[in-house]
This record gives C-alpha cells, sequence and structure tokens, in this order.
C-alpha cells in the first residue's frame, strides 16, 4: 500500500515537473523567434560577437548563444538642437539653432561606429556651425542660410559616414542676433518700409497726374475732333446750300431762256417780219434798262431802229 503511494507521488512529481520543463522549453523557444517590423533592422551578437544584421521578417537565434545587441530605426529622424553660441568674422555673437534630417543605413556601424551617435552628432553640429559662421560676417550670416545649410550638410555627411549615419539635410531654425543688433535691424527695416512706402506714394501720385494728364489730352482731342466734325458739317451744309442756290439760279435761267426760246419760235410761227423782230427786241432793251445796272450795251440794230423812229417824229412835226 505505502509501496504504491510512493510510487504514485513519484509519477505525479516526475509529471509536474515534465510539464514545468516544456513550458520553459516552449519559452525559451518563443524568445528564440524574432519578427523584425518593417523599417527596422536587429544587430545579432553570437557569443558578444557580431555575427548578422536581422531585416524585415521572421528570424530564428539559438539560445544562450545569440544575443540581440541593438535595435535600430531606419526611419530618418529629426533632431532638433538647441541654440549654439558662435561668433561671426566681425566679432558678433549670435545665438543658432539648428535641426538635422538625418537616417541609419548601416546598423552594423551604428551599433559599434561611436558611443551615444546622437551626442556626437549634435557635437560635430555645433563645432561645424561654429567653424562655417567663423569665416562670414553678420551681414553674410543673415543673408546665406542656404549656403550655411547645404555647407553644413556635406560636412556632416562625410563626418558621419564612418558612424552608418546618412545626413539629407540640415536646416538654420533661427539666427538670434544680440540685443543692440536686433534694435538697429528693427530701426533699419522700419527706415526702408517707410522709404518704401514714400516710393509708393510718389509713383501712386505720378500715376495720378499721368492719368488726368492723359484724361485732359483725350479730352482735348475729342474736343477738336468735335470742332472738326462740326466744321466738316458746316462746311458740308454751306457746299449743298451753294450747289443748291446755284441749281435753282441754272434752273432758272433755263426757264427764262426756254420762255424765250418758245416766244421766238412763236414769233417765227407767227410769220413776223424784220421790222416786228426789232420792235421786240427794243422792248427788251427797255425792260434791261429799267434794271438797276449801270451800263447798257445797245446793239446796232436798235440804235438803227432808234435813229429811224426820230426821224420819223420830225418828219411828222414838219
Amino acid at each position: 500500500m505505502k509501496m504504491s503511494f510512493l510510487t504514485c507521488s513519484i509519477n505525479v512529481g516526475t509529471a509536474v515537473a515534465v510539464v514545468i520543463l516544456a513550458v520553459v522549453i516552449l519559452l525559451i523557444i518563443a524568445s528564440c523567434i524574432k519578427i523584425v517590423p518593417q523599417a527596422r533592422a536587429v544587430v545579432l551578437e553570437r557569443l558578444g560577437k557580431y555575427r548578422c544584421t536581422w531585416s524585415v521578417g521572421l528570424h530564428f537565434k539559438v539560445p544562450f548563444i545569440d544575443r540581440v545587441a541593438k535595435k535600430i530605426n531606419l526611419k530618418e529622424q529629426v533632431i532638433d538642437f538647441r541654440p549654439q553660441p558662435v561668433i561671426t568674422k566681425d566679432n558678433v555673437t549670435m545665438q543658432i539653432d539648428t535641426v538635422v534630417f538625418m537616417q541609419i543605413t548601416d546598423p552594423k556601424l551604428y551599433a559599434y561606429g561611436v558611443e551615444n551617435p546622437l551626442m556626437a552628432i549634435e557635437n560635430l553640429t555645433a563645432t561645424t556651425l561654429r567653424n562655417i559662421i567663423g569665416e562670414l560676417e553678420l551681414d553674410q550670416t543673415l543673408t546665406s542660410r542656404e549656403f550655411i545649410n547645404t555647407k553644413m550638410r556635406s560636412q556632416l555627411d562625410v563626418a558621419t559616414d564612418p558612424w552608418g549615419i546618412k545626413v539629407n539635410r540640415v536646416e538654420l531654425k533661427n539666427i538670434i542676433p544680440p540685443k543692440e543688433i536686433q534694435d538697429s535691424m528693427e530701426k533699419q527695416m522700419k527706415a526702408e518700409r517707410e522709404r518704401r512706402e514714400k516710393i509708393l506714394q510718389a509713383e501712386g501720385e505720378k500715376k495720378s497726374t499721368i492719368l488726368v494728364a492723359e484724361g485732359k489730352k483725350e479730352s482735348a482731342i475729342l474736343d477738336a475732333e468735335a470742332e472738326k466734325q462740326a466744321a466738316i458739317l458746316r462746311a458740308e451744309a454751306k457746299k449743298e446750300a451753294t450747289i443748291r442756290e446755284a441749281e435753282g439760279q441754272a434752273q432758272a435761267i433755263l426757264k427764262v431762256q426756254e420762255a424765250n426760246a418758245a416766244g421766238i419760235r412763236l414769233i417765227k410761227e407767227a410769220g413776223a417780219d424784220q421790222a416786228v423782230l426789232q420792235l421786240k427786241s427794243l422792248e427788251a432793251f427797255a425792260k434791261a434798262a429799267d434794271g438797276q445796272a449801270t451800263k447798257i450795251i445797245i446793239p446796232s440794230e436798235i440804235q438803227g431802229i432808234a435813229g429811224g423812229i426820230k426821224s420819223l417824229v420830225e418828219v411828222a412835226k414838219d
């Protein structure tokens, strides 16, 4: 009975031990299975020595021999450094803070290249910035941001390449000159704004004067055109009136000539002799003499008739 109970106790203990051992083995196996997500990398060491770099996917390691030395983020990182005091070529001290855009390109070099890479980059950035600004004067520093950014990026990229880091871009976030320089710059900017305002006002007045002059010019041109058109219309009207008057006189003369021609034709048709024709001429001369003409040309025929009439009168008196 005792032997049976002891055997049963041993079996239960063995089963528990087996279960525990199995759980431990499963936990160890589970810890050896690693999944590396996107944009990540894992540096693996075996017995303290670099073995490989795991990229995206499922990976296995040997328990108690392999270990994960470093997990690395491969995304582009933005590092904002605090303002650094720098001195320009003309001995002006200012504060400049920079922003560095960097990306890890070689996980092995990043893991073993330098201790605390971010601090190393910050110190390197400050040193490079001081060297570049030390070659520039204040005005150049304030107006050469693009030049400074490009030069810093180039120098930092070369310096960080052994660390497995690529510097994609460097930006000067703020350039803070001394207080007296700021006051002077503000006064200069204010004077510049006032100068531009005066220039704009002068240009506005000039444009206004030009517009007024152009308006007067256009008005004078329109008045001249109107007067010209009016003169042309008056001349046309006078010309038309003269033409109509001349046409009326011509019509009247034509009517008179037609009437005379009709009278002569009637006289001829009536068979009038020369004496009658001369008498008609005398009547026409008498009518002409009643007019306002100061000179009258008397045809020779009428003179002869007049002489004959005078002779007849004298004979009658005798």
